[in-house]
């Protein structure tokens, strides 16, 4: 076989196997039991980009057990009057329903850059996870064009839709010009008698009444070299995920949630970047301050860690967190090689094991 042969059935197996199982959560709704998001599709996704596509039907069967049925569309949303339903979850369904509407009269990618400057603000609904399911729904879109994938696509804004959560800001005021890494030294968090646990949303919510977080958002300087800024705030908060083992499941999305937004900038105008950036720092912050205990160390060893041994041990874990934020820390770690990324993946992989 030669390999241009070889990756042309690579690339077509991925394909399929991705359909396959967009299928199987295609009837899905987009959380189970107790509000908890389902990370079917995102999971079959990052395995997708791992290379693993053997494992991705077993655990799309597998963890489909668990999900509820997609709720139905029952009062159609109105364009004019969109911003009236942002955050309502009991119009999931509608929600859904408004977004295939939108592909079918406009591109994917158009889109897109239509929509993500409106549902920024925005950024931290369910804790990340409807901007990750956006983010990975379009890097499976970026590979191939299918219904499946474009319906997956406006499950992942609708759910951020539905679940839309803005964190305090402090409007007007002009920005400190730091980095993410230095910026996070500033950020003051809730005492611990402050702290009522529960749903990742709920604890962000507390933030309401926590004014020192209000000009957090306004720390960082997000004019400059996008990339860059992504890969300062993901190292940032992988360190951070580190230093807070006894948090681990809600720093596990400070730095998916930033990595994801590297996934979609592409489609974003230059213009609105910036705002971008600033939303997803003010989103990892928010975590920050609602959960962290300790700051991250300064600097981390060099390590030995084989890329195919990490993702054997975040496949073997069966735990889609430990998939997702490994697909995340390698994607990092390959624009920014710091070790910290492969501690963070390894630590994630033996958690979840």
């Amino acid at each position: 076989m030669t390999q241009q042969h070889s990756k042309a059935s690579s690339s077509e197996q991925k394909n399929t196997v991705m359909d396959q199982a967009l299928e199987i959560f295609s009837r899905t709704g987009p959380e189970y039991a107790s509000s908890l998001s389902n990370h079917g599709p995102m999971a079959a996704e990052a395995l997708v980009a791992l290379g693993r596509h053997e494992a991705v039907i077993p655990w799309a069967e597998r963890y489909k057990r668990k999900l509820r049925e997609q709720p139905e569309a029952r009062n159609a949303i109105a364009r004019q009057e969109w911003r009236t339903a942002l955050g309502d979850f009991n119009r999931a369904g509608d929600w859904v329903a408004f977004f295939n509407l939108e592909l079918k009269e406009n591109s994917w990618r158009s889109m897109l850059g239509e929509w993500l400057p409106q549902l920024a603000p925005g950024l931290a609904a369910a804790a990340a996870h409807g901007l990750l399911r956006t983010a990975h729904a379009t890097r499976s879109l970026a590979q191939m064009d299918t219904a499946l994938r474009q319906q997956e696509l406006a499950q992942g804004l609708a759910y951020w839709a539905a679940r839309y959560q803005i964190l305090p800001l402090t409007l007007k005021q002009k920005s400190a010009g730091l980095k993410p890494s230095q910026a996070i030294k500033q950020v003051k968090t809730l005492p611990p008698e402050q702290r009522k646990g529960g749903l990742i949303s709920t604890s962000l919510r507390q933030l309401d009444e926590f004014p020192p977080f209000a000009p957090v958002a306004n720390l960082v300087d997000a004019e400059g070299d996008a990339s860059r800024f992504l890969s300062d705030l993901t190292e940032t908060f992988a360190a951070l995920y580190l230093a807070n083992p006894t948090e681990i499941f809600s720093f596990v999305h400070a730095v998916t949630g930033p990595s994801a937004i590297r996934l979609l900038l592409p489609y974003v105008k230059p213009e609105e970047t910036p705002d971008m950036l600033r939303y997803g720092w003010q989103a990892a912050a928010g975590l920050y301050a609602a959960f962290g205990h300790a700051p991250a160390a300064d600097t981390f060893k060099e390590v030995e860690q084989d890329r195919d041994d990490l993702i054997d041990r975040s496949v073997a874990a069966r735990d889609e967190h430990a998939v997702k934020f490994t697909e995340a820390c390698l994607r990092e770690y390959a624009l920014n090689p710091k070790p910290v990324y492969l501690l963070a993946a390894r630590h994630a992989a033996d958690h979840w094991a």
